[in-house]
């Protein structure tokens, strides 16, 4: 594995950085915190027509087909800026289960779509009161003629109320779980706003004996959860770069505060216990980004990824959760007013660790491949 980056990679890196501070600074992020939408409506075009939003996506359907470790790059600077954007959920989830499953008429009608950010999918997944895996999906699908319909609730669905089309996990008759790609302004579908401990939007959908034809079934009957869960080893990829992003960026402002706040007539960051801090802060941050770019090699050359992205997106999510909860005891009673940046990535840093699958689940996925030997352990 080649630690450096390329040119092509560093001025992505540049690219990506300035985009965020110009479309998408912290201002803009505290502006649409609980907003109906979401995010800047200009970040969003901006990524389109940087060819930011098809970065996974193939030429044939009008991406720019780069490889995990690009898109990694991109989402540890997400991270850093803390962007909002329907970009993991659209570009990422739901571009990827019709990459990996789609027919050829899903793909022709809906990547080149996402590519430009015309349309916004966005998945339906997780239940009130489930878990994160298999059994946790039981919102059914019942057979109804040449269709099926629609019953249950989603929670926790990102920028529902901007998207194009869900992505739902549903229970067949059989017992299997199917991908429908859904219209969320269908008859008999209902969103209400959610809130949330980042403060970003989501939304909860009911399903009301929602007809669905058969034709929006992605995949072979029986196969949804089987995509679903070889799409979420890539994202988790990618979550765990916009983590150590996130972490970094929090610890820089944190070394600034340490540095220009005094207390006896010093600077904080010359009292021992403080700095210690700091330092382990820092060498966190940097073993988590070796291991997440490891990941992200891994995935771009085509290895098994299956036991390094749930390490990588449980280190580097409990890295930003003890570095911004440090970085509040050294900010003091100040970082957590909504007037300081610090509480920004604190909240976030909590919600993403707990969100896409949790440390428990992480911890199952791992534990599976130790016990059996680099066994692939998916569930």
């Amino acid at each position: 594995m080649d630690l450096d980056f390329n040119e092509e990679q560093d001025v992505l890196r540049e690219m990506v950085r300035g985009l965020c501070a110009e479309y998408a600074p912290l201002e803009t992020v505290r502006e649409h915190e609980e907003d109906a939408t979401g995010y800047p409506s200009e970040f969003w075009k901006q990524l389109g027509e940087l060819g930011l939003l098809g970065l996974l996506i193939p030429e044939a359907y009008a991406g720019s087909q780069q490889s995990m470790l690009e898109a990694a790059i991109v989402y540890e600077e997400f991270g850093r800026s803390l962007a909002p954007s329907p970009h993991f959920a659209s570009a990422v989830m739901s571009a990827g289960a019709l990459l990996a499953a789609g027919s050829d008429d899903q793909k022709r009608e809906w990547l080149p779509k996402i590519a430009s950010g015309e349309a916004i999918l966005t998945p339906a997944w997780i239940e009130p009161e489930r878990g994160w895996g298999r059994e946790g999906v039981q919102l059914a699908a019942t057979r109804d003629g040449d269709g099926v319909r629609l019953r249950g609730t989603k929670r926790h669905v990102l920028f529902a109320g901007s998207a194009t089309g869900l992505l739902v996990l549903a229970r067949s008759d059989g017992g299997d779980v199917d991908l429908f790609l859904v219209d969320p302004r269908s008859p008999g579908i209902a969103l209400t706003q959610q809130k949330s401990l980042a403060s970003d939007t989501q939304y909860q959908v009911e399903f009301r004996d929602a007809r669905v034809p058969a034709a929006s079934r992605i995949g072979a009957p029986g196969s949804g959860w089987r995509t679903w869960d070889a799409v979420m080893h890539d994202g988790i990829i990618l979550l765990a770069a916009q983590a150590l992003g996130g972490a970094e960026r929090a610890l820089e402002i944190t070394v600034q505060y340490a540095k220009d706040r005094k207390q006896f007539d010093k600077p904080l960051g010359a009292f021992q216990a403080i700095s210690h801090y700091l330092a382990d802060a820092a060498t966190a941050i940097d073993g988590g980004k070796t291991l997440v770019y490891e990941a992200a090699w891994a995935r771009a050359a085509g290895r098994p990824v299956d036991r390094l992205a749930p390490m990588a997106k449980l280190f580097a999510c409990q890295t930003y959760r003890d570095t911004t909860a440090m970085a509040q005891q050294v900010w003091g009673g100040v970082g957590f007013t909504i007037e300081y940046d610090i509480q920004l990535y604190f909240r976030r840093a909590k919600q993403l660790q707990i969100s896409w699958w949790d440390e428990p689940y992480l911890e199952d996925l791992i534990a599976r491949t130790v016990l059996d030997g680099d066994a692939p352990g998916r569930v």
